[in-house]
Protein backbone atom coordinates (compact mmCIF):
# COMPACT_ATOMS: atom_id res chain seq x y z
CA UNK A 1 0.00 0.00 0.00
CA UNK A 2 1.14 3.46 -0.93
CA UNK A 3 3.28 4.91 1.92
CA UNK A 4 2.01 7.80 4.02
CA UNK A 5 4.13 11.37 3.51
CA UNK A 6 4.86 13.46 6.12
CA UNK A 7 7.22 16.24 4.36
CA UNK A 8 5.30 18.30 1.50
CA UNK A 9 6.36 20.04 -1.41
CA UNK A 10 7.62 23.39 -0.14
CA UNK A 11 4.21 25.45 -2.38
CA UNK A 12 1.74 23.31 -0.58
CA UNK A 13 0.17 24.33 3.23
CA UNK A 14 -2.23 21.81 4.86
CA UNK A 15 -4.67 23.20 7.50
CA UNK A 16 -7.08 20.32 8.88
CA UNK A 17 -10.60 21.51 9.98
CA UNK A 18 -11.51 20.34 13.36
CA UNK A 19 -14.62 18.47 12.36
CA UNK A 20 -13.48 15.08 13.16
CA UNK A 21 -16.01 12.57 13.05
CA UNK A 22 -16.99 8.77 11.35
CA UNK A 23 -17.53 10.00 8.10
CA UNK A 24 -14.74 12.82 8.00
CA UNK A 25 -11.75 11.00 9.30
CA UNK A 26 -9.39 13.26 11.63
CA UNK A 27 -11.12 16.47 10.00
CA UNK A 28 -11.40 18.22 6.43
CA UNK A 29 -8.07 18.30 4.44
CA UNK A 30 -7.88 21.98 3.77
CA UNK A 31 -4.93 22.90 1.06
CA UNK A 32 -3.49 26.21 0.58
CA UNK A 33 -1.20 26.57 -2.93
CA UNK A 34 1.53 29.22 -3.24
CA UNK A 35 4.68 28.58 -5.49
CA UNK A 36 7.84 30.67 -4.46
CA UNK A 37 7.98 34.09 -4.85
CA UNK A 38 4.13 33.75 -5.82
CA UNK A 39 2.02 37.11 -4.76
CA UNK A 40 -1.41 35.26 -4.34
CA UNK A 41 -2.15 31.60 -3.20
CA UNK A 42 -5.12 29.34 -3.46
CA UNK A 43 -7.83 27.50 -0.88
CA UNK A 44 -8.66 23.46 -2.17
CA UNK A 45 -11.80 23.04 -0.04
CA UNK A 46 -11.79 25.50 2.84
CA UNK A 47 -14.22 22.82 4.54
CA UNK A 48 -16.95 23.72 7.33
CA UNK A 49 -17.78 27.19 8.07
CA UNK A 50 -15.64 26.93 11.12
CA UNK A 51 -14.85 31.06 12.42
CA UNK A 52 -11.18 29.71 13.69
CA UNK A 53 -10.45 27.58 10.63
CA UNK A 54 -11.58 29.71 7.98
CA UNK A 55 -9.79 32.83 9.94
CA UNK A 56 -6.53 30.20 9.52
CA UNK A 57 -6.90 30.14 5.62
CA UNK A 58 -7.63 34.29 5.76
CA UNK A 59 -3.71 34.31 7.50
CA UNK A 60 -2.63 33.11 3.97
CA UNK A 61 -4.25 36.02 1.95
CA UNK A 62 -3.81 37.80 -0.61
CA UNK A 63 -6.00 34.74 -2.58
CA UNK A 64 -6.72 34.63 -6.58
CA UNK A 65 -9.63 31.69 -5.75
CA UNK A 66 -11.23 28.94 -3.84
CA UNK A 67 -11.37 25.55 -5.89
CA UNK A 68 -13.78 22.96 -4.64
CA UNK A 69 -13.26 19.35 -5.14
CA UNK A 70 -17.45 18.24 -4.63
CA UNK A 71 -19.82 19.87 -3.09
CA UNK A 72 -20.33 17.76 -0.12
CA UNK A 73 -20.86 20.33 3.34
CA UNK A 74 -18.11 19.22 4.87
CA UNK A 75 -15.88 20.55 2.18
CA UNK A 76 -18.07 23.52 0.97
CA UNK A 77 -19.91 25.04 3.82
CA UNK A 78 -17.27 27.77 4.47
CA UNK A 79 -16.58 28.96 0.99
CA UNK A 80 -18.94 32.01 1.05
CA UNK A 81 -17.61 33.24 4.21
CA UNK A 82 -14.49 32.85 3.61
CA UNK A 83 -14.87 34.71 0.13
CA UNK A 84 -16.61 37.46 1.58
CA UNK A 85 -13.88 37.45 4.64
CA UNK A 86 -11.27 38.00 1.50
CA UNK A 87 -13.24 40.31 -0.61
CA UNK A 88 -15.12 38.63 -3.09
CA UNK A 89 -12.91 35.85 -3.95
CA UNK A 90 -14.00 34.08 -6.91
CA UNK A 91 -14.96 30.15 -6.01
CA UNK A 92 -14.55 27.65 -8.73
CA UNK A 93 -16.57 24.39 -8.64
CA UNK A 94 -17.77 21.77 -11.29
CA UNK A 95 -21.47 22.17 -9.75
CA UNK A 96 -22.41 25.60 -10.82
CA UNK A 97 -24.55 25.79 -7.61
CA UNK A 98 -21.04 26.16 -5.70
CA UNK A 99 -18.94 28.49 -7.59
CA UNK A 100 -18.38 29.33 -10.92
CA UNK A 101 -17.63 27.31 -13.64
CA UNK A 102 -13.95 25.16 -13.52
CA UNK A 103 -11.93 25.87 -16.53
CA UNK A 104 -9.89 23.09 -17.69
CA UNK A 105 -6.69 24.22 -17.04
CA UNK A 106 -5.69 27.26 -15.09
CA UNK A 107 -2.54 29.77 -14.04
CA UNK A 108 -3.21 30.19 -10.30
CA UNK A 109 -0.63 31.24 -7.55
CA UNK A 110 2.41 30.61 -9.94
CA UNK A 111 1.11 27.02 -10.47
CA UNK A 112 -0.53 25.55 -13.71
CA UNK A 113 -3.57 23.44 -11.92
CA UNK A 114 -4.93 20.60 -14.33
CA UNK A 115 -8.71 19.88 -13.17
CA UNK A 116 -9.35 15.83 -14.02
CA UNK A 117 -12.97 14.82 -14.31
CA UNK A 118 -13.57 12.18 -11.35
CA UNK A 119 -17.31 11.39 -10.64
CA UNK A 120 -18.70 9.03 -8.96
CA UNK A 121 -18.70 9.34 -4.88
CA UNK A 122 -20.75 12.63 -6.25
CA UNK A 123 -21.64 13.44 -9.94
CA UNK A 124 -19.58 16.78 -9.68
CA UNK A 125 -16.32 15.83 -7.98
CA UNK A 126 -12.98 16.96 -9.44
CA UNK A 127 -8.94 15.71 -8.51
CA UNK A 128 -6.96 19.49 -9.43
CA UNK A 129 -3.29 18.34 -10.51
CA UNK A 130 -0.53 20.73 -9.51
CA UNK A 131 3.10 20.51 -10.18
CA UNK A 132 3.65 16.57 -8.97
CA UNK A 133 1.20 15.98 -7.18
CA UNK A 134 -2.85 15.36 -7.06
CA UNK A 135 -5.92 16.53 -4.72
CA UNK A 136 -8.30 14.05 -4.55
CA UNK A 137 -11.08 15.35 -2.14
CA UNK A 138 -12.83 12.19 -1.35
CA UNK A 139 -12.23 10.12 -4.36
CA UNK A 140 -9.44 8.48 -2.80
CA UNK A 141 -9.10 9.03 0.80
CA UNK A 142 -5.75 8.83 2.57
CA UNK A 143 -7.02 6.53 4.73
CA UNK A 144 -10.25 3.60 4.44
CA UNK A 145 -11.85 4.12 1.43
CA UNK A 146 -14.59 6.52 0.08
CA UNK A 147 -18.56 6.24 -0.36
CA UNK A 148 -20.48 6.09 -3.59
CA UNK A 149 -23.08 8.69 -2.29
CA UNK A 150 -26.09 7.13 -3.79
CA UNK A 151 -28.26 8.68 -5.57
CA UNK A 152 -25.58 11.17 -6.39
CA UNK A 153 -22.95 9.21 -6.88
CA UNK A 154 -22.84 6.37 -9.54
CA UNK A 155 -20.76 3.29 -8.86
CA UNK A 156 -20.14 3.34 -12.89
CA UNK A 157 -18.24 6.44 -12.71
CA UNK A 158 -16.72 5.90 -9.79
CA UNK A 159 -14.60 2.67 -11.39
CA UNK A 160 -14.31 4.87 -14.38
CA UNK A 161 -12.62 7.46 -12.27
CA UNK A 162 -10.24 5.00 -10.85
CA UNK A 163 -9.77 3.46 -13.64
CA UNK A 164 -8.37 6.94 -14.82
CA UNK A 165 -6.48 7.85 -11.85
CA UNK A 166 -4.32 4.82 -12.60
CA UNK A 167 -2.70 7.43 -14.23
CA UNK A 168 -1.26 9.27 -12.05
CA UNK A 169 1.61 7.64 -9.97
CA UNK A 170 2.45 10.97 -7.81
CA UNK A 171 2.02 12.81 -4.34
CA UNK A 172 -1.44 12.23 -3.51
CA UNK A 173 -3.48 14.83 -1.00
CA UNK A 174 -6.92 13.75 -0.16
CA UNK A 175 -9.90 15.53 1.57
CA UNK A 176 -9.57 13.24 4.45
CA UNK A 177 -6.97 11.49 6.14
CA UNK A 178 -2.99 11.21 5.21
CA UNK A 179 -1.22 12.38 2.79
CA UNK A 180 0.12 9.48 0.31
CA UNK A 181 3.08 8.63 -2.10
CA UNK A 182 1.20 7.54 -4.83
CA UNK A 183 -2.35 8.19 -6.45
CA UNK A 184 -2.03 4.91 -8.92
CA UNK A 185 -1.18 2.80 -6.12
CA UNK A 186 -3.87 3.64 -4.69
CA UNK A 187 -6.34 3.79 -7.11
CA UNK A 188 -5.79 0.29 -8.00
CA UNK A 189 -6.06 -0.73 -4.58
CA UNK A 190 -9.39 0.45 -4.57
CA UNK A 191 -10.35 -0.60 -7.92
CA UNK A 192 -9.51 -4.24 -6.65
CA UNK A 193 -11.58 -3.63 -3.25
CA UNK A 194 -14.62 -2.10 -5.91
CA UNK A 195 -14.25 -5.63 -7.48
CA UNK A 196 -14.72 -7.53 -4.47
CA UNK A 197 -16.91 -5.71 -2.75
CA UNK A 198 -19.08 -6.40 -6.44
CA UNK A 199 -18.42 -10.37 -5.69
CA UNK A 200 -20.14 -10.27 -2.26
CA UNK A 201 -22.80 -8.38 -3.35
CA UNK A 202 -23.68 -10.70 -6.36
CA UNK A 203 -23.55 -13.45 -4.01
CA UNK A 204 -25.98 -11.54 -1.90
CA UNK A 205 -28.37 -10.81 -4.59
CA UNK A 206 -28.43 -14.40 -5.52
CA UNK A 207 -28.94 -15.53 -1.56
CA UNK A 208 -32.07 -13.29 -2.12
CA UNK A 209 -30.62 -9.85 -0.88
CA UNK A 210 -32.81 -7.25 -2.56
CA UNK A 211 -32.65 -4.15 -0.68
CA UNK A 212 -29.64 -1.64 0.45
CA UNK A 213 -30.62 -3.13 4.07
CA UNK A 214 -30.49 -6.68 3.09
CA UNK A 215 -26.68 -6.01 1.47
CA UNK A 216 -25.57 -4.20 4.36
CA UNK A 217 -26.94 -7.23 6.53
CA UNK A 218 -24.66 -9.65 4.40
CA UNK A 219 -21.68 -8.11 2.97
CA UNK A 220 -20.80 -5.59 5.78
CA UNK A 221 -22.09 -7.35 9.16
CA UNK A 222 -19.83 -5.57 11.17
CA UNK A 223 -20.71 -1.74 9.93
CA UNK A 224 -20.42 1.01 12.96
CA UNK A 225 -23.98 1.73 13.40
CA UNK A 226 -22.99 5.39 13.04
CA UNK A 227 -21.45 4.81 9.62
CA UNK A 228 -24.86 2.45 8.26
CA UNK A 229 -26.90 4.94 6.19
CA UNK A 230 -23.56 5.66 4.00
CA UNK A 231 -23.00 1.52 3.52
CA UNK A 232 -26.52 1.46 2.64
CA UNK A 233 -25.63 4.34 -0.09
CA UNK A 234 -23.04 2.34 -1.33
CA UNK A 235 -25.00 -0.71 -1.06
CA UNK A 236 -27.68 0.95 -3.31
CA UNK A 237 -25.37 2.29 -5.56
CA UNK A 238 -23.98 -1.54 -6.23
CA UNK A 239 -27.49 -3.06 -6.68
CA UNK A 240 -28.02 -0.09 -9.01
CA UNK A 241 -24.42 -1.17 -10.71
CA UNK A 242 -25.34 -4.60 -11.14
CA UNK A 243 -29.22 -4.24 -12.06
CA UNK A 244 -28.24 -2.16 -15.31
CA UNK A 245 -25.10 -4.69 -15.96
CA UNK A 246 -27.59 -7.76 -16.48
CA UNK A 247 -30.48 -5.42 -18.36
CA UNK A 248 -29.97 -7.17 -22.08
CA UNK A 249 -28.47 -4.79 -24.54
CA UNK A 250 -30.08 -3.28 -27.60
CA UNK A 251 -29.31 -6.27 -30.00
CA UNK A 252 -30.96 -8.76 -27.21
CA UNK A 253 -34.11 -6.78 -27.53
CA UNK A 254 -37.03 -8.59 -28.85
CA UNK A 255 -38.41 -6.28 -31.45
CA UNK A 256 -41.98 -7.49 -30.97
Amino acid sequence: MSSQVERLPEWVTPLRAPNAGPMTLDGTNSWVLRAPGARDAVVIDPGPDDAGHLASLAEHRPLSAILVTHGHHDHVEGTETLSRMLGGVPILAADPRHGDPLPPRMRLAGLDIEVVATPGHTADSVCFVAEDAIFTGDTVLGRGTAVVAWPDGDLGAYLDSLAALRAYPMLMLPGHGPVRADCAELARAYLAHRHERLEQVRAAMAAGADTPEAVVDAVYPDVDPKVRFAAEWSAQAQLDFLRRESQPGPQELDPL
